[in-house]
């Protein structure tokens, strides 16, 4: 079912989204060489439930998945891109890092994604994967108008990562969200201009690209949860949750 949410129900996801969008600020500050992403997650919790949030993601269990998620956040690295199960990993330097968060607060929920390379040492390939999701992200928001359709959301997206060079897997992308992590509609990050549900205001759309450096093809680990690239290559995610407004969309996940 798509949501269309009432202004008191906005507010609530500005709530989430600030939540979101200042614990993941906080993570990536904490988050160094020689942090465990254990210890990412048991920050991740304190913090969710120090702002008197709702993890969307302990109970959580999709079809998909192997049981309830069980942790707090989302932690993927080099080759994981989506739904990385925390463990006993130290992070080490050039680790490109993907934490990936959502939360409720009023019950409304509100979801966004950062990737990010540990320490100094920047390698080139991995810079240009994360602006190019970062990029996508920009153009799907600019597209994200009322008026406007699913497809011109997904053509923004794909455009510019296969502009860049990448190959787009289409069996995960944005989703609605609202009283429900994941709703409709899906937003596949590639697609046809024109196409798809027509945007309205009080929709809320979690947009999300990401990408693989040299394929399209995801495996899953033996933990039933998290994927990886195919080939080993290293990955990246950016997501945002936007709300359709009269004019420009309005990101509601951004660090207050």
């Amino acid at each position: 079912m798509i949501e269309i949410l009432n202004q008191t129900q906005l507010e609530h996801a500005r709530s989430a989204g600030a939540i979101v969008g200042n614990t993941l600020h906080e993570l990536r500050e904490r988050a160094v060489a020689g942090v465990n992403l254990l210890q990412i997650d048991e920050w991740a919790r304190e913090l969710i439930l120090g702002a008197g949030a709702v993890s969307c993601y302990v109970d959580y269990a999709p079809s998909f998945g192997n049981g309830p998620f069980g942790h707090y956040i989302c932690t993927a690295v080099n080759d994981a891109v989506l739904h990385g199960l925390p463990h006993d990993y130290t992070l080490e330097p050039g680790d490109l890092l993907t934490l990936d968060l959502a939360v409720l607060k009023n019950g409304i929920a509100a979801d966004a994604a950062i990737s990010f390379i540990i320490g100094e040492e920047q390698p080139a390939a991995s810079v240009a994967l994360i602006r190019a999701t970062e990029e996508a992200l920009a153009a799907a928001i600019d597209a994200a108008r009322p008026g406007n359709r699913i497809g011109d959301i997904s053509r923004a997206i794909g455009t510019v990562l296969k502009g860049a060079g990448y190959s787009v897997n289409t069996e995960y992308g944005g989703h609605g969200i609202g009283t429900v992590m994941h709703g409709d509609p899906h937003v596949p990050n590639t697609g046809r201009p024109g196409r798809g549900y027509q945007l309205r205001p009080g929709l809320l759309l979690a947009l999300e690209p990401w990408v693989m450096e040299d394929t399209a093809t995801l495996v899953t680990d033996p933990d039933g949860w998290t994927l990886r690239s195919a080939t080993g290559c290293r990955t990246a995610h950016t997501e945002h949750t936007v709300a359709i407004t009269d004019g420009a969309a309005e990101i509601l996940t951004l660090p207050r």
